[in-house]
């Protein structure tokens, strides 16, 4: 005979239930269909951003998602457009596009406080969303309560790449539209076109104060090769907000992803 399972046991199985969901974002030639999974658990939730080219099956998100079901919370990652199991194409990616992914993501699955976790370009598009959310006029279903950026590229596409770039690569991308480089992180290349750096200076940070209104966690790599660290320090220079800490990693690269650097976010994660 199949014993009786306490309410408690059925609320467990519940709470280790990481599912496959998807949700539609845009319309027309614009739409796609973003892949998203969703682990239920008690608030805070947790919201994962990734970088660019990344998907949400990487190193850190797993660990998320592991720390998320041993504690019982809840707990969101998403493939962005052109990314891992979402359709549209990568090459139609845009900050805008990829903020827009990440607040439909928000507003249909996240409940209540969260925390929203941004690595690298997943930094700049959670200080983009928090922002909007700021501004809305009718209460939300969810609140950003806490920031956790890791190795935060904001503007990336204008500080990091555009004014970097040599004068042919800018010609290149001037007279064809895209670049194609290669990446130390993928056997595959990356084609960088001219619409990302174009479009993505409708969303600088750097020029101003950024208002979060709620506390923000950094941590960043002294040896990371993409985003200085000196990078951080701009950024922490800009935040209004007074519960703001950043966390140098003397021998930390870009991913921070070695065992030592999983438990930093998770301590980061926990303190909300």
């Amino acid at each position: 005979m199949e014993r009786f399972r306490t309410r408690d046991e059925r609320m467990n199985d519940k709470i280790n239930t990481s599912c496959l969901e998807s949700v539609a974002v845009g319309s027309g030639p614009d739409g796609r269909i973003i892949a998203v999974r969703v682990r239920s658990g008690t608030p805070p939730g947790v919201l994962w951003l990734g970088g660019f080219k990344s998907d949400m099956k990487g190193t850190k998100a797993q660990a998320l998602d592991d720390w998320a079901a041993q504690h019982g919370r809840a707990f969101v990652r998403f493939d962005y457009s052109g990314h891992g199991e979402s359709g549209g194409a990568f090459t139609d990616g845009t900050i805008g596009r990829w903020l827009e992914d990440s607040r439909t993501v928000f507003d249909a699955f996240c409940r209540g406080p969260q925390v929203v976790i941004g690595s690298s370009m997943g930094g700049w598009l959670a200080l983009l969303l928090q922002q909007e959310l700021r501004k809305r006029t009718q209460a939300s279903s969810a609140t950003i309560v806490g920031l956790v950026l890791i190795a935060p590229a904001v503007d990336f596409t204008e500080e990091l790449m555009w004014k970097q770039f040599s004068p042919a690569i800018k010609r290149e991308l001037e007279t064809t539209g895209a670049w194609t480089r290669s990446s130390q992180y993928s056997e595959e290349p990356q084609i960088i076109t001219r619409q990302l750096i174009e479009e993505g200076r409708r969303h600088l940070l750097l020029g101003g104060l950024i208002e979060t209104g709620c506390p923000v966690r950094i941590l960043q790599g002294v040896e990371d090769p993409d985003v200085p660290w000196s990078h951080a320090v701009d950024l922490v220079s800009r935040l209004a907000h007074d519960d703001v800490v950043l966390t140098l990693v003397k021998d930390g690269d870009h991913r921070l992803s070695r065992p030592e650097d999983l438990e930093r976010l998770l301590a980061a994660v926990a303190e909300f």
